[in-house]
């Protein structure tokens, strides 16, 4: 197999058993039995798990960065003249997340899904990559957010975020059982980008709503 081929199996299996089973159940003897590759492949290509769950998340977070950072900066640029739409900025954000992942259709849902799960494993490692790795996009992104929800505070947005998030990962983890379920429920076939579509609505009035005093 060679060098490219390998790696390319390594991280499907490793991206698919993550998502299946967690990442301190999915041990390096499994991913190198779906993978079809020795452990000394793994070692050789990514030195350690932990590196390997970093390549997992790098592998779908590098194109998407790549092409929003971009778009992003473009928007930022017309601060503080023009204000940022929250719908167009979460629009922007799931068609760069759709063609991340346009390679497979089920890359998104595995990816929402490991994402959960860096949130509720203790990957601290991971968290600290993330932010040295893909902070500066990520930090455009929540100037343009912040200037989108100007009634909100600092710590409700905060909040909100989070819940959005939450129900991000949620719905598109699950993506492929809610379509089936609509379908045989409401008689109507959806794929991944339909459910973004009724999503957004959903994320953006969430977010925006107007804050309650206690």
């Amino acid at each position: 197999m060679a060098q490219k081929d390998t790696v390319k199996s390594i991280l499907n299996a490793a991206e698919e058993l993550f998502s299946e089973r967690g990442f301190a159940e999915t041990s390096l003897r499994n991913i190198t039995t779906r993978a079809g590759v020795n452990l000394a492949a793994v070692n050789y290509h990514f030195g350690s798990k932990k590196s390997l769950i970093q390549a997992v998340f790098a592998r779908f977070l590098a194109p998407f960065c790549e092409q929003l950072e971009q778009e992003l900066l473009a928007i930022h640029q017309q601060l503080p003249q023009q204000q940022p739409q929250l719908r167009e900025l979460l629009l922007l954000l799931s068609r760069t997340a759709l063609h991340a992942g346009h390679d497979s259709p089920r890359r998104l849902g595995i990816f929402m899904r490991l994402l959960g799960l860096a949130y509720t494993q203790g990957q601290g490692h991971l968290r600290r990559f993330l932010q040295k790795e893909y902070a500066p996009v990520f930090t455009v992104f929540m100037q343009l957010i912040t200037a989108a929800t100007p009634d909100l505070s600092d710590e409700e947005r905060f909040w909100r975020i989070h819940f959005m998030l939450g129900a991000t990962v949620f719905t598109l983890s699950g993506a492929d059982s809610l379509t089936a379920m609509a379908e045989h429920d409401l008689g109507k076939a959806a794929d991944v980008a339909q459910v973004i579509d009724k999503l957004i609505p959903f994320l953006a009035s969430g977010l925006n709503a107007p804050h309650q005093a206690q």
